[in-house]
């Protein structure tokens, strides 16, 4: 039922939806639509890209962010109902694919020998001028004092989930994306992951909100993913509600 593409049609409306959510937002889809009966689309990008195209005039009626920000720049330019509001928090792992000898842990330690034995390959993680995800691997990479050693082996994704799919494929010695995504089980077959720390980035606080012209089938599905069922699902993938909300 979901989809990839900001085009509807027949009138359902499509959620612009950050690629941290790509497996989630499948699962929120089939279950609105199984207690509602109503559909929605959706559209999966990196948060700063589908940002400039809502700027842009694309036909999205709603957008779950992976980083507040882009919501709350989007508000005060006058292009969403209200400011929206907080619908997870998320969380960054190091994730290797099972031929990898590099071995994920917390602390990055294992990133940090095969830097210095030279032994690391190439290393993936969303590109950090339009991803958030990117942007946290990068704080955690600084955090870890990794940050100038590991540019010459960075292959960056388009968004997170793409850097994902890089990490595991086998041409890669790993990388560091979303929690959710590392979780979710058609990657989590494929690889090895770790939770780092979440002190070591700025919080990933995602907020959603409803474009300023969404029409009712697109608010139904805002007030849903609100609700305890859907909060079940994103808690599922590794999301978590945001302390006091």
């Amino acid at each position: 039922m979901g989809g990839v593409g900001s085009v509807t049609a027949s009138g359902i409306p499509v959620i612009a939806s950050a690629s941290d959510l790509s497996f989630a937002i499948s699962d929120l889809v089939d279950s609105f639509h199984a207690s509602t009966g109503l559909e929605v689309r959706y559209a999966l990008g990196a948060t700063g890209n589908l940002s400039r195209q809502i700027r842009a005039g694309a036909p999205f009626e709603m957008f779950m962010a992976a980083d507040e920000q882009f919501v709350l720049d989007l508000s005060r330019d006058g292009l969403t109902r209200d400011p929206g509001v907080l619908y997870a928090q998320g969380r960054i792992s190091i994730i290797t694919p099972e031929s990898s000898e590099l071995h994920p842990d917390p602390s990055l330690q294992g990133l940090a020998t095969a830097l210095e034995r030279g032994t690391l390959g190439r290393f993936a993680i969303a590109n950090p001028e339009h991803a958030p995800y990117g942007q946290r691997a990068q704080e955690a990479l600084a955090h870890a004092g990794l940050w100038e050693a590991i540019q010459p082996h960075l292959v960056l994704g388009e968004n997170v989930a793409q850097a994902a799919q890089f990490a595991v494929s086998g041409n890669t010695d790993g990388g560091i994306i979303a929690h959710s995504l590392a979780l979710a089980p058609d990657l989590a077959a494929r690889g090895r992951s770790a939770l780092i720390p979440a002190e070591w980035h700025a919080p990933l606080l995602q907020r959603m909100v409803l474009i300023r012209d969404a029409g009712p089938v697109a608010e139904a599905f805002y007030t849903y993913v609100q609700s305890s069922e859907a909060r079940r699902i994103l808690s599922d993938y590794g999301f978590s509600l945001p302390q006091g909300h």
